[in-house]
Parts: C-alpha cells; sequence; structure tokens
C-alpha cells in the first residue's frame, strides 16, 4: 500500500484546473518501517524469464508487496503467499519496492515486470500516493500507463487491488476522517475506470468491501500501519479469489 503506508494496513492491508500536477520521485517519507531493507528483487537485476514455467507471476506494489510487517517479509508478504498456491513448474518475481508510488513503479519496476513476459501480474499501489497527496487524476495517469503497458506489452492477465477502508488503522487516528474517505472513494473510482477499460485482461480485486477484517487490531502490525502476518494472509484470501474467478488455477 504508504509510503510504505501500503495500504495501511491492512487490509487485506488502498482535484484542480489544468494539468494534475505530478509527484516528486522521491518516495513520500510517511511510514516508519520504510526504511527496512527490501526482500524483492531490484528492479536493475532482473532474472532471466522461465519460458516453460507453467505460470509466470510478478507482483507490482510498494511495502506491502514486500512484506513489510510480516514475521518473514520473504515468505509472508500477501504475494509470498499467492505464489505458494501456484500449480508446480510456475515461476515468481517480485519487484515491489517498499515507499513506491505510482509514478516511481511505472519508471522503476513497470521495465523488469515487462521483461520476465508474465502470464499473470498483481498491482497494488494507492496508499502512498494518498499519504503523499497525490491528486486521483495523476494517480490515474500512472496507474492506467503501467496497466496499458502490459496489456500491450505481454499476455498476462493482470489483477488490481483497490483502496480499504483505511480510517480505523492506527496511522490515521488524527485523519480527517471525512476527507479521507473521500480520497479513498476517488482512487478507487480511478482505479474501477482502468478495470473497466480492459475488460477480460485486468480484473479488479476489491478489497475495500468487508474492509473491517483488513484493518482490526489483529491484522495490522505493530507499527500501526502494515499488515501483519494474519492481514496479509487475508490479503492474500482477496487476491486468490480474484485470480480463481479469473481462471488461475492456483491450488
Amino acid at each position: 500500500m504508504v509510503r510504505a503506508f501500503l495500504f495501511l494496513a491492512v487490509l487485506l492491508t488502498v482535484g484542480c484546473s489544468g494539468p494534475p500536477p505530478r509527484a516528486s520521485t522521491t518516495a513520500p517519507a510517511t511510514s516508519p518501517a520504510s526504511t527496512l531493507a527490501r526482500v524483492t528483487l531490484s528492479p536493475t537485476v532482473t532474472p532471466t524469464p522461465s519460458p516453460t514455467a507453467a505460470i509466470r507471476y510478478v507482483a507490482i506494489g510498494a511495502s506491502d508487496t514486500v512484506g513489510v510487517g510480516a514475521t518473514d517479509p520473504a515468505t509472508g508478504s500477501w504475494p509470498a503467499r499467492i505464489a505458494n498456491l501456484l500449480p508446480p513448474g510456475s515461476a515468481f518475481v517480485n519487484v515491489g519496492v517498499s515507499g513506491s508510488i505510482a509514478l516511481q513503479a511505472r519508471t522503476a519496476q513497470l521495465p523488469g515486470a515487462i521483461a520476465q513476459r508474465p502470464t499473470v501480474v498483481s498491482i497494488w499501489l494507492a496508499v502512498n500516493d494518498m499519504n503523499a497527496t497525490i491528486e486521483p487524476a495523476s494517480f490515474a495517469n500512472d496507474l492506467g500507463a503501467i496497466v496499458d503497458a502490459l496489456v500491450s506489452g505481454t499476455d498476462a492477465k493482470i489483477f488490481v487491488g483497490n483502496v480499504p477502508d483505511v480510517r480505523p488503522v492506527p496511522a490515521y487516528k488524527d485523519a480527517d476522517k471525512a476527507a479521507l474517505f473521500r480520497l479513498i472513494t476517488a482512487y478507487n473510482a480511478a482505479i474501477a475506470a482502468i478495470v473497466a477499460k480492459h475488460p477480460g485482461r485486468v480484473i479488479g480485486v476489491d478489497l475495500f468491501t468487508g474492509s473491517a477484517d483488513l484493518v482490526s487490531t489483529i491484522t495490522v502490525s505493530g507499527d500501526g500501519f502494515h499488515p501483519s502476518d494474519a492481514g496479509y494472509q487475508l490479503i492474500a484470501d482477496r487476491f486468490a479469489v480474484a485470480m480463481r474467478a479469473g481462471g488461475i488455477p492456483l491450488r
């Protein structure tokens, strides 16, 4: 989700005249865990894709994709949990980078993701953009560019998570809850429009509906921001349901 806020937690744990403002390429310093070392593949070091893999799954995202907050991020992140459900002979590459906003993922993660020739891609970006007060239109431009490039440059089915209702998350205890909800709603509308643009190829993963379980005291880690192990399992479950419905043969 955040500068690494990631989704804040949990979830499952996601206006102006003229051109919308662009975000700085320096990730916003929001999450206390954003300085943790990445356990993911550096976008500058892309392994050779396996052309014979049953499924080639690539995960794009920020600290939640990396697994910050999990007991063992390398195995406890929600994409790693999804990877454990792939059929034998599949390949998994996590190009997520803690602290990423959509603009940064577009420039730093997208090329490596396409180079893997994926058959399945998951994307979960938004909360860091929200925390950095990036206009929904600017966020939509960058997320849409990521999705468009994956649609045109790969044969993958693409699964895009939206933003859960993170208002109860401890990191937002002092936030204007009404303003936060409006921002979540605007971001989710943007994500829904991007998904609708590519029917059959791009599938939305609803982390907003029924997100109370995703932002409970059990599913948020001790930093009050990122998902706990229980939270990552819930997120993985949501993505897995969508992937199975989309024809991905998860166990």
